[in-house]
């Protein structure tokens, strides 16, 4: 068996036929050696490409970072303006219940809730590690939760304490319930019939006959009735001890039970009972004792 190719070689016709021999070792090593050169080929193409795209992810992932860390960054000094909002906050609180104390001295006032104390420097870090950073980001984040959950609480035991004063406010008879003129005063005058000296429990209002009267305050009507001396008379309970009664009324048109509110017309000014003229006897009492109703009333 030969051991060579023999290839021949027809350049035309004119031509003789040209026979080259090779050996088969040296065809094989040829063939043996494009096959690596190929493969070699593919392995260094391949591993360029992935080169190539190793080097873009690369790039890809120092961007994402530095703007994941400028993102930080800037979320730290959000976080930092937001801890000042919290603070600003906090005084406000304080500055709240330091005007409800003065208007409300010798009642009951909410105290105030505490928040974090543990607030973090976020600028101070903005130059440290990314790390480090996170770490103050969370905490600072855990701190800020912590007085925000104190801050709604206070607000909420204001808000109640707010509205409990604004019941309040509603039900105290602070507005006069006619315009007109006092004639006479609360505690000792002269009797308008002659009679010596006697103690007056209310305020005498001279209006026009006829003229709206309307609750000074929000309650509920216990008394609607006609009284020899008092004539058409009503009596309003505003809670917590408070009441106001009104005498002499032409008309009444309010019944026992009915719940008002301040500014409501209850009656009209008259001079039935024991009367001199057209007012309006009004009354203010506290858990049944007259007292003087401009202890109540504001400036007309």
């Amino acid at each position: 068996m030969s051991d060579h190719f023999t290839f021949m070689i027809i350049p035309n016709r004119k031509s003789g036929v040209k026979k080259i021999s090779v050996p088969k070792t040296f065809i094989r090593n040829i063939l043996i050696a494009s096959v690596l050169i190929i493969l070699v080929t593919l392995y260094v193409v391949y591993d360029y490409a992935s080169i190539k795209r190793d080097r873009a992810e690369l790039a890809r992932l120092r961007q994402q970072t530095k703007e994941q860390s400028q993102q930080f960054k800037e979320l730290a000094v959000k976080m930092e303006t937001f801890a000042e909002r919290m603070e600003e906050l906090r005084q406000v609180d304080k500055k709240i219940r330091m005007l409800a104390y003065e208007t409300n001295r010798g009642k009951k006032i909410p105290l105030g809730m505490g928040g974090s104390d543990n607030n973090i420097d976020i600028k101070s870090l903005l130059d440290k590690d990314q790390q480090t950073l996170i770490s103050e980001l969370r905490k600072g984040i855990e701190n800020l939760n912590e007085d925000a959950h104190d801050r709604e609480g206070s607000f909420n035991e204001l808000l109640s304490f707010l509205h409990e004063q604004k019941s309040i406010l509603a039900c105290t008879p602070s507005t006069w319930p006619v315009k007109g003129w006092v004639t006479s005063e609360f505690g000792i005058r002269q009797s308008p019939f002659g009679r010596g000296v006697e103690f007056h429990k209310g305020l005498d209002i001279a209006a026009r006959f006829g003229k709206e009267i309307v609750a000074p305050a929000d309650g509920i009507v216990v008394m609607s009735v006609y009284d020899p001396e008092d004539g058409n008379f009503i009596k309003i309970d505003h809670g917590r001890g408070l009441a106001t009664g009104f005498a002499h009324l032409s008309k009444r048109v309010v019944t026992e039970g009915k719940r008002v509110k301040r500014g409501d017309i209850i009656g009209y000014v008259g001079d039935t009972g024991r009367s001199t003229g057209a007012h309006l006897h009004y009354a203010v009492f506290v858990n049944g004792m007259p007292v003087n109703p401009r202890k109540y009333l504001k400036s007309s």
